[in-house]
């Protein structure tokens, strides 16, 4: 039988968003044919990664077969798209196959720059160099921050680019000191955190918060650094200090013996070689509706799109109603009728310690966002429960069953 080359609503990724999507589509009253087009054969919760590279659980536990999370009725093309024809209606695929589809969902999620930070790639998993951006290295985080002892020194960088999660640069970095802490070292072993910025949140409710955390482990930050190679066999980090502007002012080695770094981020490069680009390489959406402002019948969510919220899965969980509804829309009536908008919510877990977590939450204007009716800007032991066992429970068994 001849491969079906067409299909209504075609999914471009079978993560966190494109899942997601897709079981909220099947479940619709009227539901439309849907492929997905997603390669890996495992689907990874990765919000539990920095609780991985905290010794907290294994990394098995954010693991899950990805057949299991394709909704019924769905087809699931295990391959991966490497080029898209937006004029024609088509993608292409890495196994030669083209894809042709009424409805395009964009959701390849982001991509993870290791090249463009020389020495990096290389050093990772040994040296002390770790990343908990990677399944695989997360557990040497936690085998690298047990190691520690008095007189070191652990590093932890955060790229200028956007990341997913802005806050998991940082939470690993609390729990390390925390750990020290527990060990009754943490005076005599130095920690640095390296940013870009100029703040350590955007947002001052929770700055303010995480302010007083830093100095209650003695961190010390630089801002306006940016890391700009790795030296893993001398253990030696070079980092650019800048001007406002982007210039290099300065180059500045440090030696580490723990470096968590976090490498730059883009747009799946098939992303940004296309018609659906931005400026920036991210799909060109209008930043309510999610609808591209250029091709209508084409709609994205999650970290691959271009709109001015953090990336989280927080965001796609609120994303997803809004491409849902408005997809069926223009199925139904040609046209946004009665169209869904995203107001920019996003949701950022930050752990500050093992027990203690801070629920920030924001829209598009930086203004908090609290779902509960008391003050998340505070550490709170409920928080870090709700983030352990609540929201992987929620993810697993609501959000990619399309239920919530």
């Amino acid at each position: 039988m001849a491969e079906k080359t067409h299909y209504e609503v075609v999914i471009v990724g079978g993560g966190t968003a494109g899942i997601t999507v897709a079981a909220r589509l099947r479940r619709a009253k009227n539901p439309p044919e849907v492929a997905i087009i997603e390669p890996s054969t495992k689907h990874y919760y990765q919000p539990l990664w920095t609780l991985v590279g905290a010794g907290v659980f294994p990394p098995e536990a954010s693991v899950r077969d990805e057949a299991d999370y394709i909704p019924p009725g769905a087809t699931w093309i295990q391959d991966r798209v490497v080029a898209l024809d937006p004029d024609n209606d088509r993608v292409q695929t890495a196994g030669g196959r083209t894809i042709e589809y009424d409805y395009l969902v964009l959701a390849p999620g982001i991509q993870l720059d290791w090249d463009k930070i020389p020495g990096l790639k290389e050093s990772l998993g040994k040296y002390g160099v770790t990343s908990n951006y990677a399944y695989e290295l997360a557990p040497y985080t936690w085998q690298v921050m047990q190691q520690l002892k008095p007189g070191d020194r652990a590093l932890f960088t955060q790229p200028s680019t956007p990341v997913k999660c802005g806050g998991a640069p940082q939470k690993i970095m609390y729990l390390t000191a925390d750990h020290l802490r527990r060990r009754g070292i943490l005076d005599q072993v130095e920690i640095h955190f390296f940013t870009p910025g100029v703040v350590i949140f955007g947002i001052p409710e929770f700055a303010r918060t995480l302010e007083k955390v830093i100095e209650r482990y003695g961190i010390q930050v630089h801002f306006r650094h940016e890391l700009a190679e790795v030296r893993g066999p001398q253990q030696e980090a070079v980092f650019h200090l800048k001007d406002e502007q982007g210039n290099v002012l300065e180059e500045r080695v440090h030696r580490f013996n723990m470096l968590h770094a976090v490498p730059p981020q883009s747009a799946p490069n098939f992303i940004k070689h296309s018609k659906v680009a931005n400026a920036e390489g991210w799909v060109d959406v209008d930043k309510y509706t999610l609808q591209h402002v250029r091709y209508p019948n084409i709609f994205a969510l999650g970290d691959a799109a271009g709109t001015p919220n953090a990336k989280t899965g927080a965001a796609v969980r609120k994303q997803a109603p809004v491409v849902v509804h408005n997809l069926l829309q223009l199925r139904e009536h040609g046209a946004l009728v009665n169209p869904k908008h995203y107001n920019g919510y996003s949701s950022c877990p930050l752990v500050t310690g093992y027990g203690k977590l801070v629920l920030a939450e924001f829209d598009y204007d930086n203004r908090p966002m609290p779902s509960f009716p008391f003050d998340t800007t505070k550490e709170r032991y409920s928080m870090y429960l709700l983030k352990k066992y609540v929201l992987p429970w929620l993810y697993w068994n609501l959000m990619l069953r399309g239920k919530a």
